[in-house]
């Protein structure tokens, strides 16, 4: 066994134990296990949310992104707007989450529209978005254990091990054991990825200004936007799309759901920007890979920071990088298991069969782990484009959860349950046609300026989900007569006196 693989051992070890010790003194009901008992402080949810955004396309994705298609994919990488949603979204979220023991995000939709058949429409989306989600997580961590073992271990093994590993402390623990093992996970990739984001540009170009000037000369254009295609309509209309999607996402609902207070959100949003200047450092890794190493090619884009590393490191230091990209993936993972399971007993099964206490639900929600983890290993290793057509589509599927979600926020909330579910059903057919079939606004309208053919068609398919959506709330709607009253299933929604005549 090399030194570098001892390393990465001796990290998962010591990340399956906090896992674990993370249980000890809890009664582990559904609450506790599902979102911490509501009572994580503002600090071990910076951790927890930092977990979901720095993954494995941390590692990979974003330096092979710089590496293949330099400033396009790279602006891109580094998403601030994410933030700005987060500020003013996530706390009345919380607020209403906090009031209604809401512990999934299918939870919140059955809730807010008392429909437990939106509750169950939204777990089904979300599961097909995430499985895949949680798939990629899996190959790029078998990618990154294999590479930094100098192939000792195969990525299957790899990724053998590491279900494994999250399955038994995310049946133990839950999120308590993704909490503590994305705080020593931070640590890490804060050090490695800036460490490494500076060393390489010194050490093959002596700056960072040179390594761009370096770039530039050899490669013309390729850290300018171009001028159709990944242009900038494509860049802002695509950060927003991402960014609306964002927190639709089960596991980041479930990091929203186990804060101690709104300001500990508030807190995160306002903080988290400056702690995403790590991708930053990220994307100077696979900069500074294009001129060192020319030819990669198709999937061997993502081991540009791999491929660097070895040319420049000791095995030791390759081995820490490794854990640092292997961490990257367990916590996210394990987040989404957690998330995934409470819903599949939550909203799925406890609608079946509505008797079912909150004990047997938590025993279900742990039952569901193993069987999630296998489920998602046997298309791992069989699944091929079908999977990552689906998980190209998986932002856009759940992007078509926020406009239901944004109105359901409003004192007054103009969307009815049949106005949700017309327009997320919508939406996802659209999205799923326009993926499979290569659709985009530019086959549809040819004739359109190529400012409007570059556009993202997700944010257009959105758009036509919001149409939708009030537009068939507006017709199933019913006509309001009564005098003001608070409604029980959602102390946001108000009933105005209409006619006091017609009380009369």
């Amino acid at each position: 066994m090399n030194t570098a693989l001892l390393i990465i051992v001796a990290f998962l070890i010591v990340s399956i134990w906090l896992g674990l010790q993370a249980r000890k003194g809890k009664d582990m009901n559904l609450e506790q296990w599902a979102v911490g008992g509501r009572g994580f402080g503002g600090i071990l949810v910076f951790f927890l949310m930092a977990g979901e955004i720095f993954t494995t396309y941390t590692f990979l994705g974003a330096s092979g992104s710089a590496y293949s298609s330099g400033i396009p994919a790279a602006v891109y990488a580094f998403n601030c707007f994410y933030f700005v949603i987060a500020y003013w979204l996530l706390p009345p979220i919380w607020k209403y989450a906090k009031e209604h023991n809401v512990i999934s995000q299918s939870d919140f939709y059955d809730k807010k529209y008392n429909s437990p058949a939106l509750g169950v429409l939204v777990a089904i989306i979300s599961v097909i978005s995430v499985i895949p989600y949680l798939i990629m997580q899996l190959k790029g961590l078998g990618i990154i254990v294999s590479e930094a073992s100098y192939g000792t271990i195969s990525p299957n093994i790899a990724i053998c091990i590491a279900v494994l590993s999250i399955t038994i402390y995310v049946m133990a623990s839950g999120i308590h054991g993704s909490a503590w093992t994305a705080v020593i996970k931070d640590i890490m990739i804060l050090a490695v990825v800036v460490f490494m984001g500076i060393y390489f540009p010194l050490h093959y170009y002596g700056g960072i200004q040179p390594m761009f000037q370096a770039i530039d000369t050899a490669k013309t254009s390729f850290l300018l936007f171009p001028e159709q295609g990944l242009s900038v309509s494509w860049f802002i209309s695509a950060t927003i799309m991402t960014a609306l999607a964002f927190y639709m996402f089960p596991h980041m609902l479930t990091g929203v759901f186990s804060s101690k207070s709104a300001n500990a959100l508030r807190w995160n949003a306002a903080i988290m920007p400056i702690y995403q200047v790590i991708i930053v450092f990220s994307l100077f890794i696979g900069f500074a890979a294009v001129l060192q190493i020319p030819d990669l090619k198709g999937a061997n884009i993502d081991l540009a920071l791999f491929k660097l590393a070895k040319m420049s490191f000791d095995p030791w230091f390759v081995g820490i990088i490794g854990a640092s990209g292997a961490l990257a993936a367990l916590v996210p993972s394990s987040l989404v298991l957690t998330s995934t399971a409470t819903i599949l007993s939550k909203n799925v099964y406890k609608v079946w069969k509505p008797d079912t206490t909150d004990e047997r639900l938590a025993k279900l929600s742990r039952i569901f782990v193993p069987i999630i983890s296998l489920i998602t290993l046997y298309f791992t290793f069989s699944g091929g484009k079908s999977i990552m057509m689906l998980y190209l589509m998986a932002y856009s599927f759940m992007a078509q959860l926020f406009p239901a979600l944004f109105f359901s926020l409003w004192r007054t909330n103009p969307v009815t349950v049949q106005g949700a579910i017309a327009g997320m059903i919508v939406g996802i057919i659209i999205v799923a046609y326009s993926t499979i079939s290569g659709t985009t606004l530019a086959t549809l309208f040819p004739s359109l300026p190529q400012v409007i053919k570059d556009i993202d068609i997700g944010l257009f398919v959105l758009l036509i989900n919001f149409a939708v959506t009030l537009g068939v709330s507006a017709v199933t709607r019913k006509p309001v007569i009564a005098i003001k009253e608070t409604d029980k299933a959602n102390t946001d929604f108000q009933i105005d006196i209409l006619d006091d005549q017609a009380v009369k």
